[in-house]
């Protein structure tokens, strides 16, 4: 995201990402659509505009102030949205300690926040990654309610196809394409923006899907424990500043996500 927004605007790079993980799995979606029941259609393409859509143009919106790293750390909060979502959407039956593990996630973030001082802009872009859990954490409970017995390959072909239709327009009508008839177009903004569609978003929600069909929707979101530190990983990379502080509120989240998930 950050490389891809070096050259385009932030909803370009979500779009591009959109369009390419739509196009990754195109020959699978003529396979597939076909063999789906009209009724459920219209779930696949909201489980596709919650787990890719609406979070793509949340994450690249926040990272044109916070840092990636940053935006890895609060992603963790994913499974406690999750959680979140089946208790009140979805009446799932919950316990004591999952309900002081999300408080203490919670209160890792605040930590986070406070961490950076009283920033407006800061708290404002922010605010676009706890959203975009949000999403995350309420398709994880859609798929695992309503989509049992698909192919993920199913579910993410048709779910990125109308993510790509969706937000093609928004390149049409952006001034996008004629970037690239100058002799100065961002040629690797582009391709990262691209990479980020076919391995993020293509090859991610396949393998995502899989997790909740194999191991469940609050399994599936443990996949979090290890985005923080990818993420903190490549911000390192990048040259971000990151500081013990952030880090001790990292461990604060996950420990709120361990009694989420103890069992």
């Amino acid at each position: 995201m950050k490389i891809g927004m070096e050259g385009l605007q932030s909803y370009q790079v979500a779009s591009v990402r959109m369009l390419a993980g739509g196009l990754s799995l195109l020959p699978f979606f003529f396979k597939y659509i076909r063999q789906t029941p009209r009724d459920k259609i219209p779930v696949i393409i909201l489980s596709g505009i919650l787990g890719n859509g609406i979070p793509a143009y949340l994450f690249c919106l926040a990272e044109t102030r916070i840092d990636s790293a940053l935006a890895g750390i609060l992603n963790a909060l994913t499974p406690l949205m999750a959680l979140l979502a089946g208790l009140v959407i979805f009446k799932s039956p919950f316990e004591k300690k999952q309900l002081i593990g999300v408080s203490i996630g919670l209160l890792g973030v605040v930590g986070l926040f406070a961490a950076n001082g009283v920033n407006t802009g800061y708290w404002y872009y922010g605010f676009f990654i706890l959203l975009a859990t949000i999403c995350y954490g309420v398709n994880i409970s859609l798929v695992h309610h309503y989509l049992k017995g698909f192919s993920s390959v199913q579910l993410s072909s048709i779910a990125l196809f109308f993510c790509a239709v969706f937000t093609f327009p928004v390149l049409l009508f952006s001034n996008f394409f004629p970037l690239f008839a100058g002799p100065h177009a961002p040629w690797i903004p582009l391709s990262a923006a691209t990479t980020l569609g076919v391995l993020g978003s293509g090859i991610a929600t396949v393998l995502f899907y899989i997790l909740i069909q194999k191991a469940g929707s609050v399994f599936a979101s443990m996949v979090t424990y290890a985005l923080p530190v990818v993420a903190i990983g490549w911000g390192l990379l990048a040259g971000e500043q990151i500081g013990w502080v952030q880090v001790l509120c990292l461990g604060v989240i996950l420990g709120g996500v361990y009694l989420v998930n103890k069992k």
